[in-house]
């Protein structure tokens, strides 16, 4: 370490706790590590208590000249919120986890959230009040953080709600002259010096302050009735989308947020849980139009999983399913925190990765199938599932279209109780994880995961997929599950050894594109798709310098794009 990175650290561990200066490459590689694949360097890892020592730390980045990553759970599925490299510049990754105040304001119906507020925590709070976030379950069981799911335009389950967005945030940018500035758009004046500023929001927040400024604009208020054109020829929602690209929303790390303003939702009074299984894609396709078309009450949930994905994720998500059934999602994030900090230290000892994964599935496989029995009946028999989740009135809507649609020939349904519900949500919510799990089980026996995030148009007839022989021979296995109502569908491929994932990729991109879908639709661009134009513009006006997460969406990673 050189003098003046020692004279850096020295400096960020006045302004933080010294032990939340962390340095040493084997107590740092959980923050560098993505949580699909990829691996980068980093310097230190900086886990600010507080937002006036965010700023403080963020400016000592400016003064230093750091590259800067800013990540809470460290949960995303396409690298990014984690060094990929080379970079001209040392790398701080800035942990937002230990600032998760929650405020609710305006009757509970808005929520500040600071940045290491999980979906999981704002639910809770809202809960006794009979709200809820905008957000639930999937995300949320891997402690994803509402600013998170706002930087990312992230969609998530719920066929109501479109992307994660807010026009009302708090955040800190880099401009064209390298320096360091705040910008307030809550809504409501906090004052002009942002020391002042975030230690006043530190303290308290002022109670009975309610914000003035509506969420509109650009915002996709009117999400319902875009998911409703069934016989549109673009996609319901994709990350890209012009309309969903302000400030903090969708910015992809490319500034340092602080706080963001949601808003909430009223609870449902009654929910009813149907599930869905059929051999013929024409004929689910047709339920899909005829709910969206038809129906008083759009699904809450409408999730389709494919057999095989039914299969992997009772099989290699047994446990994870276990814990967050029994135990609640705020358990999983500190699991998996342990997990890799177990796999860290036992693969310096045996050179073997991915050990607990090992582990886990040798008792797993011990266990009996968890899914309930009807669920199990339906796997054996259809090929297609879907999960269909209905509120209120939509209940008797539901049941009386499903009595007429469906015969014992072309598919079959039930009502789900309690038991069940719960099971085939948190069946469906664990796939990421347990196709991760059962790659690492095969080790070097197949290639990597690839890993495709589709929004389809909205008047697409042909949605399930089906590959030519030239891209077919090439993978060992493939899952296809997402939010059907939404078309947006999430593909995960196990390839076959020594397949390059990047040849793959083009040619299923190349696919996507004649059929006119958008791609990533929840994810980000990340280290894994190319940012499109009108995108990269936006991340270059956000950060002119390229301090902020550099190589995003295959942008340059040199100081101002070089």
């Amino acid at each position: 370490m050189n003098l003046k990175m020692n004279e850096f650290i020295e400096n960020l561990q006045k302004v933080v706790a010294r032990r939340n200066v962390i340095t040493h490459p084997d107590k740092t590689e959980h923050f560098r590590t993505a949580y699909r694949s990829g691996v980068g360097e980093a310097s230190c890892v900086v886990k600010p208590n507080s937002l006036i020592e965010f700023w403080n730390v963020l400016q000592l980045c400016v003064k230093y000249d750091k590259i800067i990553f800013i990540q809470a759970a460290n949960t995303g599925l396409t690298q990014g919120s984690t060094p990929a490299g080379p970079y001209d510049r040392d790398v701080v990754i800035i942990n937002t986890l230990k600032m998760n105040k929650i405020f609710l304001l305006n009757n509970n119906e808005k929520a500040l959230c600071f940045p290491g507020c999980s979906l999981s925590n704002l639910e809770k709070k809202l809960e006794p009040h009979g709200r809820l976030p905008h957000s639930v379950l999937g995300s949320s069981c891997f402690g994803a953080s509402v600013v998170g799911g706002v930087c990312n335009n992230s969609g998530g389950a719920l066929v109501h709600r479109g992307p994660a967005y807010t026009e009302l945030s708090l955040f800190a940018r880099i401009n064209e002259k390298n320096e360091l500035e705040l910008v307030n758009q809550l809504g409501f004046d906090l004052g002009n010096d942002p020391v002042k500023l975030l230690e006043r929001l530190d303290k308290s927040f002022p109670k009975n302050l309610n914000i003035n400024l509506k969420t509109e604009g650009k915002k996709n208020i009117s999400y319902e009735q875009i998911v409703r054109d069934v016989n549109a020829d673009t996609p319901a929602r994709f990350n890209a989308n012009p309309n969903c690209l302000k400030d903090a929303s969708g910015c992809a790390g490319k500034v340092a947020v602080f706080a963001v303003c949601m808003d909430t939702f009223p609870a449902h009074a009654r929910l009813k849980t149907f599930y869905i299984g059929t051999n013929d894609t024409v004929q689910l396709q047709r339920l899909r139009k005829s709910v969206l078309e038809k129906f008083n009450s759009l699904p809450v949930i409408g999730e389709y999983m494919s057999r095989p994905t039914v299969e992997v994720s009772q099989m290699y998500g047994k446990d994870l399913s276990l814990i967050i059934k029994f135990f609640g999602s705020n358990a999983i994030n500190k699991l998996f925190f342990l997990k890799s900090k177990f796999d860290d230290h036992f693969a310096r000892l045996f050179k073997k990765e991915n050990i607990s994964d090992y582990i886990l599935q040798f008792f797993c496989d011990l266990l009996p199938c968890i899914l309930p029995k009807r669920i199990q009946f339906f796997k054996k028999k259809f090929e297609h599932h879907l999960i269909l989740k209905m509120e209120n009135n939509g209940i008797e809507e539901a049941r009386f279209f499903l009595e007429k649609f469906f015969n014992k020939e072309n598919g079959d349904w039930f009502e789900c109780n309690k038991n069940e519900a719960k099971s085939a949500e948190i069946n469906r919510f664990v796939t990421a994880a347990a196709v991760i799990r059962k790659k690492n089980i095969l080790d070097d026996s197949t290639g990597p995961i690839l890993a495709l995030d589709i929004a389809l148009k909205r008047n697409e007839e042909d949605w399930f997929e089906i590959l030519p022989k030239t891209i077919n021979k090439d993978i060992y296995n493939f899952f296809y599950y997402g939010h059907f109502f939404c078309h947006v569908m999430h593909h995960d491929y196990i390839l076959k050894e020594k397949i390059s994932p990047e040849i793959i990729k083009k040619k299923m991109l190349k696919i996507l594109d004649k059929k006119g879908a958008e791609y990533p639709a929840e994810h980000n661009v990340g280290r894994h798709y190319v940012a499109k134009k009108q995108l990269a513009e936006f991340y270059r006006e956000l950060d002119p310098t390229n301090t902020f997460n550099p190589g995003i969406g295959g942008l340059p990673t040199g100081r101002d794009y070089t």
